[in-house]
């Protein structure tokens, strides 16, 4: 009976291995792109963009509609008397009397002259359409990075629950090791007190550890629009910290001032503000376009008659032109283009603003960066000093040379340091993406 317990505990574990999906970060990605709400909802907008500046066109065009009518007409007259005006008496018989009549035609308007509003409206509406596909770009980017950051979180704390659990083992053994030292009178009671105490900080930070390893997960899982009980591995694609080379990635950036160009030549949302500020533009011809003459044509044929078989027997062709010349408007026009003008005005003024906040972005995301190359390469340096420290005082004490103060303490700061290298290592990939978002440069296309 224990040798197949001991059979089937193992093929649990296997089948449950094979139960969970695994997830890359590409694949993360992919599904974002695929079921972000906030994309969706854009990406349905665009259709009507792209509606409006089909009408935009069609203004150009003359107008066609088509009509019909049929009339059925009865006069019934019960007859009475009628004085004339010589004052004889007429009398007039009952009679009754029905009329049809039916007619059909087409007929349309169009428009000459408007004051280039209509070539005004098409220019809006293009603009208004690029923009919109500049800021479904620009969202899937923002997307991109966001996915890569919630990755991040999730491999960052998965590296620290490692080191969590590693810890935990390495404390109770040392634990044993310092009991049995104990019985044998070697080491005092307080010792074993101390280890007590330190295994037992150990294991609290390790539920700290899976709590955050999950949260994270679900945070992932959730932005992903994913069951968040679902169980997944997710597949670790970084590279250990004491192999990144961090000055290799910093020659991807050059100086601030040519970072700031390229940010302002790649960015899909500066993009799209300066095609807001030509659309407001266009917005100022279109009011204008009030204050100037109107002249518009229209055009009809048709024809009408009292029985159907004689419709067409009877037929009128009309064509017409319309000059309205606006004189008085009680002040609307005026207002209109007021309002367009400061309307320009304030786009102009958001373009200006969104410039400064790109500077900021990319000034601060290149500090970001080199305080993160700093950080991995002063926690991989301290890892293996850590690392040393520990060793030496474990022999020492091992020897009876040293205390059960400096072991715990060497402990605590050898694990610390792993901990920290695994954030520095994880920050310095996120703040690097984090710039690259910033110049514009986070390719969505490869996701797709």
């Amino acid at each position: 009976m224990k040798k197949m317990t001991m059979l089937f505990i193992p093929l649990m574990i296997f089948s449950n291995l094979l139960a969970q999906q695994t997830l890359t970060l590409q694949e993360a990605v992919s599904i974002a792109l695929q079921r972000n709400t906030s994309l969706i909802k854009s990406k349905n907008s665009l259709s009507v963009s792209e509606a409006e500046l089909r009408s935009a066109y069609g203004d150009l065009l003359p107008s066609l509609g088509a009509s019909g009518s049929w009339n059925w007409n009865r006069i019934a007259d019960d007859g009475g008397t009628q004085v004339d005006f010589l004052g004889n008496v007429i009398q007039t018989p009952a009679s009754t009397m029905e009329t049809r009549s039916y007619s059909a035609g087409f007929g349309g308007n169009f428009t000459i002259f408007n004051g280039m509003a209509n070539w005004a409206n098409i220019s809006q509406r293009s603009n208004n359409l690029d923009a919109g596909e500049f800021d479904v770009a620009k969202l899937k980017q923002d997307i991109v990075f966001r996915t890569t950051e919630y990755y991040y979180a999730v491999l960052n704390n998965e590296e620290v629950l490692k080191v969590r659990e590693e810890n935990v083992r390495y404390n109770r053994k040392l634990l044993e090791t310092i009991e049995e030292k104990n019985r044998l009178g070697s080491i005092p009671i307080a010792d074993v007190y101390a280890q007590q105490v330190q295994l037992g900080n150990a294991e609290l930070q390790l539920i700290q550890a899976e709590n955050a390893y999950e949260n994270s997960k679900s945070a992932l899982l959730n932005y992903l629009a994913m069951d968040v009980l679902e169980e997944y591995i997710f597949v670790n694609e970084v590279v250990a910290s004491d192999e990144v080379n961090t000055d290799l990635y910093m020659k991807e950036f050059g100086e601030m001032e040519i970072l700031v160009n390229e940010a302002l030549e790649n960015r899909f949302d500066y993009k799209s503000q300066k095609l807001a500020v030509e659309s407001a533009y266009s917005g100022v011809t279109i009011a204008r376009g009030g204050i100037f003459p109107q002249l518009t044509g229209n055009y009809s044929y048709g024809s009408s008659a009292t029985s159907f078989d004689n419709l067409f027997n009877r037929r009128t062709t009309t064509v017409g032109l319309t000059l309205s010349i606006p004189i008085f408007s009680n002040f609307n026009v005026d207002t209109r283009i007021q309002s367009a003008q400061i309307m320009a005005l304030n786009t102009e003024e958001d373009l200006a603003a969104l410039e400064r906040q790109i500077k900021i972005e990319i000034k601060q995301g290149y500090l970001d960066l080199l305080a993160s190359k700093k950080n991995l390469d002063v926690t991989n340096k301290n890892v293996i000093s850590a690392g040393e420290n520990r060793r030496i005082n474990t022999e020492r004490y091992n020897l009876g040379a040293g205390n059960i103060v400096q072991l715990l303490q060497a402990d605590r700061d050898y694990v610390q340091a792993l901990s920290s290298n695994i954030n520095a290592l994880f920050d310095f990939f996120t703040s690097r993406d984090k710039l690259l978002n910033a110049l514009g440069k986070l390719d969505y296309k490869v996701f797709e």
